[in-house]
């Protein structure tokens, strides 16, 4: 097994279900991401660029971080930066919380920026 893998399966029940079902969402929506582990986390790369990561929390919630210098402007009222410079993520307490579409809109957005 993978370690990015080993990572999402690890995690209590209620985080291990929100990552599961994002990455359904992703590798649906991308068929060509490459889910890796990279400084001890889930990253999903595209073209060898970091699209986003994964990042389950103590606190009880999971995390998709992007780079904020990717100066994401859709949905940006959905997305938590709080003191990171460098990150801006779209956090989830539960699966009922995830928006396919935003998270969707904010990836293709993500995407896009990485193509140029």
């Amino acid at each position: 097994m993978k370690p990015a893998e080993e990572y999402i399966l690890k995690q209590e029940e209620s985080l291990r279900s929100i990552l599961l079902y994002l990455q359904v969402l992703i590798e649906a929506n991308f068929s060509e991401a490459e889910l890796l582990y990279k400084w001890k986390l889930p990253f999903y790369y595209l073209n060898n660029k970091p699209l986003c990561y994964f990042n389950a929390t103590k606190k009880g919630f999971v995390d998709v971080g992007f780079y904020a210098k990717t100066n994401l402007k859709k949905y940006n009222e959905f997305l938590v930066s709080e003191k990171r410079k460098a990150v801006k993520s779209l956090r989830y307490y539960r699966v009922e919380d995830i928006n396919e579409e935003i998270l969707v809109c904010v990836l293709l957005e993500a995407y896009n920026i990485r193509l140029l």
